[in-house]
């Protein structure tokens, strides 16, 4: 909701609204290897990752409306400020929450398939959640929250309300994990483990892993690529389909939302299957030549005339990064028992911690980059509907060809990365021979 809260409404420059976002995703690395260390070393009667869950969970639904206490009086220096230090007190609490969160999704289970099952059924649930994001654009545009005086949607109240929805979500799905999931490694290899993982390992060493620095490569030529640009197919919408009607590109992209979880939902199915067929890393490839495919296609399906192809845009967008993200994170489980077999320990956290500290990193360019790139497109808030069309085309060129760049040097990237099924099932077998099955 940062574009259109804090942007649109409030009119903050777009390279402030971007600086202060790569901040935040710089504080987010930061602490994603110290909660990653801490869960790999924590010995609790609940495990080591559940209590973080539970706790961080709780913290970060009661923070998470405090994101959008701005006042529209303030200066655009004290909004931008607050956005900086509300946002980092934010991601920190996630970071105690999500790190454990990964690190636990790579443990589920030993085989080969069932580890992209395990991702395939995470990548559908997240999918239903992320309609969330598309639904708060319509969400904070409802008539309820129109401004009496003015009858203009008042977002910056609507986005508190839904925060405080989202809050009680964030609170109530963490006490449910906590409650409902079980740590399948701790009690029969974990607890035995006497050896720590130190500091320096959840952040360096774990880069000389030749699998996992292949995978964490591809996956940062994506990320990169796809933030960069990440925020421009909601301005295509709303200046270029809709003419500047925030209210109404607001409902294009409620309904592209929905497009987005159905088409994303399909595509964790799809290349599940496809990967039991041949492979996790050729349905990997797949996936990322559908992509560019996908992104060279939505100058035609971002069209004003026939506004109901935007849905198909975004639905083959997301089809595409549905399998992606569900791969990689399968792909991430396979180097988990890779590194077992070569360093005698679970590293999960260590692992999960490196690759989001430097994936968030990369992101921190790129969201960084993304404000500086809209507005080098001469895109001007203030002016409203009167957007000049040179400035729409150079929004609708970098949308579609930042992303097949990123893409081209991901697929590039894969190609290093050499754990075939084959290869699993030879870990696994010397693992169990050495430690035992799970």
């Amino acid at each position: 909701m940062v574009w259109p809260v804090f942007n649109i409404f409030l009119h903050v420059n777009p390279t402030l609204v971007s600086l202060a976002l790569m901040i935040n995703r710089l504080v987010d690395g930061f602490t994603d290897p110290i909660f990653g260390w801490c869960s790999d070393n924590t010995r609790t009667r609940f495990g080591r990752r559940r209590p973080y869950i539970l706790v961080g969970s709780i913290f970060a639904g009661i923070c998470f409306p405090l994101l959008f206490m701005v006042s529209p009086s303030w200066s655009e220096n004290k909004i931008f400020w607050y956005m900086v230090v509300s946002s980092g007190v934010m991601v920190t609490i996630v970071s105690s929450f999500n790190m454990p969160y990964q690190s636990l999704g790579n443990e589920m289970t030993p085989d080969y398939n069932e580890k992209t099952s395990v991702f395939a059924y995470k990548g559908v649930l997240q999918k239903v959640g992320e309609g969330a994001m598309f639904f708060a654009s319509a969400f904070v545009t409802l008539s309820i929250f129109n401004d009496p005086n003015t009858g203009e949607p008042n977002v910056l109240f609507g986005a508190r309300v839904y925060a405080v929805i989202i809050g009680i979500s964030m609170i109530i799905i963490g006490v449910v994990i906590f409650v409902c999931l079980q740590e399948r490694y701790y009690h029969k290899i974990v607890e035995k483990q006497k050896a720590k993982t130190s500091i320096s390992e959840t952040l360096w060493k774990t880069l000389k892993c030749k699998p996992f620095f292949a995978q964490l490569a591809m996956a940062l030529s994506y990320g990169i690529g796809t933030s960069m640009v990440g925020s421009l197919g909601y301005y295509i919408t709303i200046y270029y389909v809709c003419g500047g009607e925030v209210a109404l590109g607001s409902k294009w992209n409620f309904a592209m939302g929905i497009a987005n979880m159905i088409f994303g939902l399909l595509g964790v199915i799809f290349y599940s299957r496809l990967s039991f067929k041949i492979g996790k890393r050729h349905a990997m490839m797949t996936v990322q030549f559908s992509a560019i495919v996908a992104f060279a296609t939505s100058w035609f399906l971002y069209n004003p005339d026939f506004p109901w192809l935007q849905l198909l845009a975004a639905g083959s967008i997301a089809f595409t990064q549905g399998g992606f993200w569900m791969l990689c994170g399968a792909l991430g489980a396979d180097v988990i028992d890779y590194d077992e077999l070569d360093s005698g320990k679970r590293r999960e956290g260590a692992f999960a911690a490196c690759a989001t500290y430097i994936m968030k990193v990369g992101l921190a360019i790129g969201l960084g980059l993304s404000g500086v790139v809209l507005s080098s497109t001469g895109f001007d808030a203030k002016l409203g509907k009167t957007q000049s069309p040179e400035a729409l085309q150079s929004i609708r060129i970098l949308f579609l060809f930042v992303p097949i760049v990123g893409l081209s040097f991901s697929f590039l990237c894969l190609r290093k990365f050499g754990l075939s099924k084959e290869k699993m099932e030879s870990i696994r077998l010397d693992l169990e021979a050495k430690r035992g099955s799970v």
